[in-house]
């Protein structure tokens, strides 16, 4: 036997360190070569750590939450004699870093690749399972064995039905949970916890890069917030029509869409709204194309995927769109190109959107809109009492380079649009 030190490899695009998300072994644990190690976090993305040999773990170097250098010890594996060697890394020595088949995943704002393991098959030889760290965290948490689950993804990938169809089909006739069953109460006893009692839940991973991101965003940009009513009547008879033209099944059409055209149209007179803030060159980048930012609330927190060319495309393939790069940041999907690049940013708590909001600007983007809840009330309108559709519309604008009152003539450049939405349609 020999042992085999494996040091956080270089990841590339320039990082030196990554902080620990989550150990997938532990002391003692048999590995495989290929099997996750870690899941680390850099700047640019969640990385998975793969075992670069097989052996047993002998110890690890790190806990969630910390970070480590890259080339710094990450753990040690007992290895059979002559594994080491057969790696090009004599265990006397202790064994350089190896440049790992890393699998880059979405992280809030950053890029999601994949790196071609699984090729023919959900599961190679040596290989390891081809599928989603979300996914192979939810298998891990409730024990199971992803090389029991077939994939049905491209090269046998398996993607959430897959693991959902194992779950509800169960081994030896016994259903298999997603998590571990919560501790039966007995009857007359509450669950609440004790008076008094904490949780510590430590912020690492995605949601210490948001908290980053966001912290700096509302630091460094002195934020101007417009809230403006809608009148959406109109709006409302033209979506409610169209959703009635489409074939049973299809998904119905919401307001996003319409705002997006709208926003395509307006930013045309407003170009300072629809730009990048260059703070290391000091310059601002005004864009002729609208790349709009969606954001959208994933398991693993707020990401912000784009449709690239939103002037392009017309209602129905824009909503389209929408929905397939915001259903690709929620599994963990999207791409690199689908994470990056966003102009101008829109938002939406549905629902849950209540009256106004005042939302962050996704830097180095200059300006932010969002939607709140639409609701029926009793308006003055044409001089008389009547049920009207109202929304508002919330904004947050860089103030540094959007002034105050070209930020108010956007917005109610917009409501005009929307209160119209013909004039969404119309070329001008």
């Amino acid at each position: 036997m020999s042992r085999y030190v494996f040091k956080l490899p270089d990841l590339g695009e320039g990082t030196v360190e990554a902080e620990i998300v989550g150990w997938r072994v532990k002391p003692g644990d048999s590995v495989a070569e290929d099997d996750v190690l870690v899941e680390v976090m850099t700047e640019k993305a969640a990385v998975e750590v793969p075992a670069p040999v097989s052996g047993r773990v002998v110890s690890t170097t790190g806990e969630p939450g910390d970070m480590v250098p890259v080339g710094s010890e990450l753990l040690v594996l007992e290895t059979e004699a002559g594994a080491a060697a057969a790696q090009g890394a004599p265990a006397a020595q202790g064994a350089p870093a190896s440049p790992a088949a890393a699998a880059p995943v979405a992280a809030a704002a950053a890029a999601r690749a994949t790196n071609g393991h699984g090729a023919g098959a959900a599961v190679a030889d040596r290989g390891r399972v081809a599928t989603s760290p979300a996914i192979r965290r939810r298998a891990h948490e409730a024990g199971i064995d992803l090389r029991q689950v077939a994939g049905s993804g491209p090269s046998g990938r398996i993607v959430p039905k897959d693991l959902e169809a194992y779950v509800a089909r169960g081994t030896a006739g016994q259903p298999v949970p997603l998590r571990p069953a919560p501790r039966a109460v007995p009857a007359g006893k509450s669950a609440a916890r004790p008076a008094g009692a904490t949780e510590e839940i430590k912020v690492i991973g995605l949601r210490r890069l948001i908290a980053q991101r966001l912290s700096e965003a509302k630091r460094n940009i002195p934020h101007f917030a417009y809230v403006e009513e809608l009148d959406i009547t109109e709006l409302e008879s033209l979506r409610r029509h169209l959703n009635g033209k489409l074939e049973r099944g299809a998904p119905a059409l919401t307001y996003l869409p319409f705002l997006a055209l709208a926003l395509v149209r307006v930013l045309k007179d407003f170009p300072q709204c629809n730009a990048h803030y260059d703070a290391e060159r000091g310059v601002i980048v005004r864009h002729a194309a609208v790349h709009l930012g969606i954001a959208t609330q994933t398991p693993d927190g707020l990401k912000v995927p784009v449709v690239h060319d939103a002037g392009s495309r017309g209602l129905f393939e824009l909503a389209a769109e929408m929905r397939r790069v915001s259903e690709a940041a929620r599994t963990n999907k999207a791409t690199r190109e689908e994470l990056t690049g966003s102009t101008i940013t829109i938002t939406s708590l549905g629902k849950l959107g209540g009256i106004a909001s005042t939302p962050i600007i996704n830097a180095p983007e200059v300006a932010i809109v969002g939607v709140n809840r639409a609701i029926e009330r009793p308006v003055v309108f044409e001089g008389a009492i009547a049920i009207r559709r109202t929304m508002n519309l919330s904004s947050s604008f860089d103030h540094r380079f959007v002034d105050g009152y070209d930020a108010a003539a956007m917005i109610q450049a917009l409501k005009e649009c929307l209160e119209h939405p013909a004039t969404i349609f119309i070329d001008g």
